[in-house]
């Protein structure tokens, strides 16, 4: 038998106990997360400090589960595509003679049973590494796919690191002004910049930047879908479908590119 630990929300103990750890989505897949039994505790319970970012109510327990050994399962390094699918048996025997085992993970693509879980214990909450290993001593990316928006600290990071393209934004008075000095020069170039400045926003004026729909330049028409696709200001959907129509290809290729992600 496999033995592995899985990390979660200390609320959710006695639903594990009473009927194990259901598989939960993780993009395509569903399933449970897994790492195997080490003799380090160090390494077993490595991932802690990451989960516990946003640990959930009563910090996280570690759930020991046993597996038969030719469980199917996927093992690899977080960042790996399309992970090795092999027994849980092998998963064991390749996480424990890697040459280096932080970051890696097992999956398991399906629930796990009442039966199959062995333990329930509590684990020291400082144990591990956060981010990614050996992020520590790093100065974080703070481009806008990389920064952890709302995290501790997050806006004065990137108040006294800012990325040259990806922020903070401007104030939305100074954003506005810029439309407003673009609009009146006929520049389209500066207007896709100030959208793509309001893109960074969560919400914004959207009755002033809709009239930007029957803009001449598709270009600026492009860049107005990508700024307003993820604002929670009420009238967006509206707006998305109107340009969903738009007789540019470009267009309606931006908008289709928003509705997938």
């Amino acid at each position: 038998m496999a033995t592995f630990v899985h990390l979660t929300p200390g609320a959710n103990a006695a639903r594990v106990r009473r009927s194990g750890l259901r598989a939960a989505g993780h993009g395509e897949r569903r399933g449970v997360f897994l790492f195997p039994v080490l003799p380090s505790y160090t390494l077993t319970h490595q991932w802690l400090r990451e989960l516990s970012r946003r640990p959930g109510p009563r910090g996280l327990v570690a759930v020991q589960v046993r597996l038969p050994d030719g469980e199917p399962v996927s093992v690899g390094r977080y960042s790996d595509r399309e992970p090795a699918r092999v027994t849980a048996a092998e998963a064991v025997r390749r996480v424990a003679e890697a040459a280096d085992a932080r970051g890696w993970e097992v999956f398991l693509p399906r629930s796990v049973t009442r039966a199959e879980v062995r333990h329930i214990r509590p684990v020291r909450q400082v144990n591990g590494w956060r981010y990614r290993p050996d992020a520590h001593g790093t100065p974080p990316c703070l481009c806008f796919g990389c920064r952890e928006r709302g995290g501790y600290g997050s806006r004065r990071l990137a108040e006294r690191r800012p990325h040259p393209y990806d922020g903070p934004p401007p104030a939305p008075r100074v954003l506005l002004a810029r439309m407003e000095a673009a609009e009146a020069r006929g520049d389209a170039r500066a207007l896709c910049e100030a959208l793509h400045w309001y893109g960074m926003r969560r919400r914004g004026p959207l009755a002033r930047l809709s009239g930007l729909a029957r803009h001449p330049d598709p270009t600026v028409r492009a860049a107005l879908v990508e700024a307003v696709a993820y604002w929670s200001t009420p009238g967006v959907d509206s707006l998305l479908r109107e340009l969903g129509n738009d007789p540019d290809p470009r267009v309606r290729e931006a908008v289709e590119d928003v509705l997938v992600r």
